[in-house]
């Protein structure tokens, strides 16, 4: 998921640990079972090349910062009951590496990235511009 912000920040237990301070992209990065390494890369050069900021531009395009937070609830299932189930969220030692390659393929185009922290309870504030919130999948 990628939203345009105007600035974000991720606080763990009271301190700031990723913001970026000016327009940008905040992307919340899912992982489920069959994701790997293709479909990190795939997502990197997504949320680089999307032409959603101001003027149809990109990241890229602006040198735009891009916060990135791992977000498993991403794949919460909701179809029965009340209660959420996380079964096609991947565990955490397949999801951290899949998302620090997210990260890394970023900053290989030359963006600044900030990061939240995998796993932690996060507080996370953002301006949402526009708004302009995007579901991007590899597939």
């Amino acid at each position: 998921m990628v939203q345009r912000a105007t600035r974000a920040s991720v606080t763990v237990d009271g301190e700031v640990v990723g913001a970026i301070d000016r327009p940008g992209l905040v992307a919340l990065v899912g992982v489920t079972h069959d994701d790997g390494p293709q479909q990190a890369g795939t997502i990197a050069r997504k949320i680089a090349e999307l032409r959603i900021l101001r003027d149809e531009r990109s990241a890229v395009d602006e040198g735009a910062p891009v916060l990135v937070i791992s977000q498993f609830t991403l794949y919460a299932d909701v179809r029965k009951g009340r209660r959420p189930t996380w079964n096609a969220a991947a565990p955490g030692p397949v999801a951290e590496p899949l998302v620090d390659a997210v990260v890394a393929g970023l900053r290989a185009r030359g963006l600044e990235v900030a990061t939240g922290r995998f796993g932690a309870d996060m507080a996370v504030e953002l301006v949402n511009d526009g708004p302009v919130t995007i579901l991007v999948e590899a597939s």
